[in-house]
């Protein structure tokens, strides 16, 4: 049995091919003129030129079915004309217009299917003229319509190529026969009218590549914006809302479950709707169709018509089949997110207030944005995989707690950079058995994992070589030697010191870093002269030291480059602007004024990691 459908349909989501039925409309009251004068004929053509200016102006199919049924029933004196266009799916027929005709049949008759005994269904199905006259005739004929009262019907096919995809019928109340200029005028309005639906489904199909392009492009450009896969998804998901999808949900696949990453929704209301259905009854692992199937298959899933049988038989419960009736949907896609042979998710796109219909043209567009995002949150994942392992380094290299005894005053600063990889800056501190101490401050070139492996074991080798002999000269010679042994690939800066009290001294051995700082004791700075050495992994080179005085009282400051550095000046000038701030160390706690130094001195805008060691002799 048919069901009533009452609510209007997009033609666009049917590529402008619809469905239609045949229906009585009451007779005007305003006969045509007789078929057998001068006059009649004159009349017809002066219609069919009228008819032809109206479909060059035509923009819509409505347009188009509109004028077919009003001009065609006015020129032959039918009291109904309709015309039928068949759905995308081959086996349906939809009504596109109707002139006259009771409201009840109309809505009854809104869709049919094309197998049905019908005049329409029977012109499309063989592309041939369908012609009746006589009311015992077209009972025994048509018996799955209603009797309308009609006592003679012409159907004509509507022939796009080979193909018939739709119909116009002419009813009458009477048994007449239309003459031959009658019939002929009906096929040149029925050819005109297949022409111009041609015109406008291919204006349509244009139209819909370009947005459907454009939509693709922004949401690459969406995708590359940011390594936070949530982020771009999110953003995809309000993309695709309203252009592609009245409702678009993301899901991404973590720890064996569907979790929904993304929602959107061209009613901002009906987004808590449609988490609250997702979270109350998440979809079946098991069930033939949905988000798990596609999930497991790692196949399409198109329903392009979501009939109401389908949501009863869909729903768990009452208040299941009452959220998602509340949601309206007409037609979903769910497309897989693969990448690497992987399924990583699902795209389920949903049409619902617009009332489109999706086809497999979408699908093909759905499967193209589904690899996009696909690759984006593969790419996200080896990121945020190669990041964890590069913080876990870095965070078991770096030491947290430089402890030091009574006779040192010792503060540190650290602060990453706002980069989603970890850099290579690493420092430490080791006080010795004779009382002196050891710090060095380091900066590998390059960032990621191959920073972090690099600083850690430059990191490794300067405590070990100190275990054997700590001078500076000694220490920077073997590190040298290890890196021509060991080819590592990274560049390495070292700024590697050694404070004496019983000499009031510290040993300084340079290789490539930016100089350290002394504050003494009665405010003069001292500055110690640039590298004396190139940076390691460079080539073997013969390593010296010097020395500066550092008596009680007095300040050092070492500090990677990325304190004193900007864009758009030499790094002298950085190195003169850290020299005028040592002064905001003079009489403070170290833990409070180091802080306030690295303010003053650096780049807040630059993209870069800064450690800073500052240490003062008490006694």
């Amino acid at each position: 049995m048919l069901e009533p459908v009452t609510r209007p349909r997009d033609s666009r989501s049917e590529q402008g091919w619809g469905t239609g039925a045949l229906a009585p409309a009451p007779d005007t009251g305003n006969p045509s003129p007789s078929p057998t004068s001068g006059d009649a004929l004159a009349d017809r053509l002066t219609r069919l030129a009228r008819v032809t200016s109206e479909f060059v102006m035509a923009d819509t199919v409505e347009e188009v079915s509109g004028i077919v049924v009003n001009h065609g029933a006015e020129a032959v004196g039918a009291m109904v004309a309709t015309m039928t266009l068949l759905c995308d799916d081959g086996e349906t027929v939809r009504m596109a217009a109707i002139s006259g005709g009771a409201p009840v049949d109309r809505d009854a008759w809104s869709t049919f299917p094309l197998s049905a005994r019908t005049p329409s269904g029977e012109a499309i199905r063989t592309g041939q003229r369908v012609v009746i006259t006589g009311h015992d005739a077209m009972r025994q004929r048509y018996s799955d319509i209603p009797d309308v009262g009609a006592r003679a019907i012409v159907t004509l096919p509507l022939r796009r190529g080979a193909r018939s995809v739709g119909a116009i019928a002419m009813l009458f109340a009477n048994e007449r026969v239309l003459e031959v200029f009658e019939v002929e005028f009906l096929e040149i309005l029925a050819d005109t009218c297949a022409q111009t639906l041609d015109r406008i489904v291919a204006q349509q199909d244009a139209s819909r590549q370009s947005t459907m392009l454009a939509f693709l492009a922004g949401a690459a450009t969406e995708l590359a914006s940011s390594l936070d896969y949530e982020v771009t998804l999110n953003s995809v998901a309000k993309l695709a809302v309203p252009t592609f999808a009245d409702w678009c949900a993301i899901d991404v696949v973590d720890d064996g479950r569907l979790r929904r990453v993304a929602v959107a929704h061209v009613d901002p209301a009906k987004i808590r709707l449609a988490t609250e259905l997702a979270e109350r009854y998440p979809p079946d692992r098991d069930a033939p169709r949905g988000a798990w199937h596609v999930m497991r298959t790692g196949q399409s899933e198109l329903v392009a018509d979501i009939t109401d049988e389908m949501v009863t038989a869909g729903a768990v419960d009452e208040e299941h089949e009452r959220l998602i009736r509340a949601l309206h949907l007409r037609s979903a896609l769910t497309v897989p997110l693969v990448a690497r042979g992987r399924v990583l998710g699902v795209i389920t796109l949903v049409a619902a207030e617009s009332e489109r219909h999706y086809t497999s043209e979408d699908v093909t567009l759905a499967e193209e944005l589904a690899t996009r995002a696909a690759v984006s949150l593969d790419n996200s994942e080896l990121h945020s995989q190669t990041l964890a392992a590069a913080v876990q380094l870095q965070n078991a290299v770096l030491p947290h707690d430089l402890s030091v005894s009574e006779g040192w005053e010792l503060a540190l600063h650290y602060s990453p950079s706002g980069r989603t990889e970890v850099g290579g800056d690493f420092y430490d501190a080791i006080e010795l058995d004779d009382g002196r101490l050891v710090m060095f401050v380091g900066d590998v070139m390059g960032r990621g994992v191959g920073a972090a492996a690099a600083m850690a074991q430059v990191r490794a080798a300067v405590r070990a070589y100190v275990a054997l002999d700590p001078r500076p000269d000694v220490v920077l010679g073997r590190l040298d030697e290890m890196f021509e042994l060991y080819q590592v690939e990274q560049l390495v800066t070292l700024l590697y010191l050694v404070a004496d009290p019983a000499r009031d001294q510290v040993a300084v051995g340079n290789a490539g870093h930016p100089p350290p700082l002394v504050l003494t004791r009665d405010g003069t700075l001292v500055q110690a002269a640039l590298a004396n050495g190139a940076p390691l992994n460079v080539a073997p080179q013969q390593r010296t030291a010097t020395t500066l005085p550092f008596g009680v009282g007095d300040t050092l400051v070492a500090f990677t480059d990325g304190l004193i550095e900007r864009r758009g000046e030499d790094i002298t000038d950085g190195q003169m602007r850290i020299g005028r701030a040592m002064t905001t160390l003079a009489g403070k706690r170290l833990a409070d004024a180091l802080p306030v130094l690295v303010a003053e001195v650096g780049d807040p805008s630059r993209d870069d990691d800064v450690a800073a060691l500052a240490i003062r002799r008490v006694h």
